[in-house]
């Protein structure tokens, strides 16, 4: 499924909300004794396994990206010392 495509509701979830989602999902399935009920539940919890996939990497990138800012940052003001 691509992000533009995505229900409003996981769109705009955190890591930690699409997390007690998918946690939530998985519980149902565990207890589910029928298959055939499970499918839809099942494709939910694919979905937001992807998403929550996505939106981690996503901030792992910013996270990195401020982290070398601030590297050389400090890189400058150090070589402006010297």
């Amino acid at each position: 499924m691509k992000d533009k495509n995505l229900p409003p509701d996981i769109s705009i979830c955190s890591l930690e909300e699409l997390t007690n989602q998918a946690n939530q999902l998985v519980e149902l399935l565990e207890n589910e004794n029928d298959l055939n009920k499970s499918t839809e539940s099942y494709q939910r919890l694919l979905q937001l396994n992807d998403i929550i996939e996505k939106k981690f990497k996503k901030n792992l990138k910013s996270i990195n990206e401020e982290a070398k800012k601030k590297v050389k940052e400090i890189f400058n003001k150090y070589e402006k010392k010297t």
